[in-house]
């Protein structure tokens, strides 16, 4: 099992809009970040994870064809609001892409984007829009999809919940500010651990801070950890010179066995 890393960034992106910092205004390819979103690929099957703002462009740089199935984590802008790049892939008589989504974000994504995800709602003749077919999931039930047998494991996220996964030996948590025991558990083995980690020395209300998912994934113990979803206020090669031995900063493009 492969997991291609399509977006590390925040809801800002790196570069962030009218800013001139370091991080910012870099040549290294590592410090631009777009927002969240990752692939995971195992023989021949794509499961993709949210459809951020810059998908099309994220899939164009993967090579990635097609998919066979999104896993939404939640409903904010900056993982949903791609939503509409799924398009190409009905309009190419490949039929509905499958979506997971727990219900309370498949409620919202019903009303929000409603033209998709209602299918009594058609397009005018001679248009389309994407034809997604949404399922959900509820919180540690496993769930088969597109072939990855995946476990929803909840975060909480301010006044939301997200929902990680695990699956093999991969675990995934984006967009949280602790591991509650029973996800905790649920990731103890897993060999490779993704984790938010929004910047270095200073809490964020709802997301992990460096120091904070560091020492969450030393309660894990897996054997690599690899932070995501990270802002401008860190470059990439600072970053990774003051993380502990086996922690990664991941970058956009970056690509890990499993």
């Amino acid at each position: 099992m492969k997991l291609r890393f399509l977006g590390t960034g925040t809801s800002f992106g790196v570069p962030v809009i009218g800013c001139g910092c370091v991080t910012c205004t870099s040549t290294d390819p590592r410090d631009r970040r777009l927002r969240h979103a990752a692939l995971l690929e195992e023989d021949g099957r794509r499961l993709l994870v949210d459809t951020p703002p810059e998908l099309r462009l994220q899939l164009i740089a993967a090579g990635a064809g097609r998919v066979d199935a999104v896993w939404y984590t939640h409903t904010h802008a900056d993982h949903v609001h791609g939503v509409d790049d799924l398009r190409i892939f009905s309009e190419r008589g490949a039929g509905a892409v499958l979506a997971y989504a727990s219900e309370a974000d498949a409620a919202v994504l019903r009303e929000r984007f409603a033209y998709v995800f209602d299918s009594s709602i058609r397009p005018v003749a001679g248009t389309s829009t994407p034809e997604v077919e949404l399922r959900t999931f509820r919180s540690y039930e496993p769930v088969t999809v597109a072939g990855f047998d995946m476990l929803p494991l909840p975060v909480p996220h301010g006044r939301v919940s997200v929902h990680g996964f695990r699956v093999g030996g991969l675990g995934y948590i984006t967009d949280g500010k602790l591991l509650p025991p029973a996800t905790e558990e649920a990731l103890r083995g897993v060999r490779v651990l993704v984790l938010n980690a929004l910047w270095i020395g200073r809490p964020h209300p709802t997301h992990f801070s460096v120091e904070e998912a560091c020492d969450a994934a030393a309660r894990v113990g897996a054997e690599r950890t690899y932070l995501t979803h990270l802002s401008h206020r860190t470059k990439h090669d600072e970053l990774q010179a003051v993380l502990p031995p086996g922690v990664f900063a991941a970058y956009d493009g970056l690509e890990v066995e499993i």
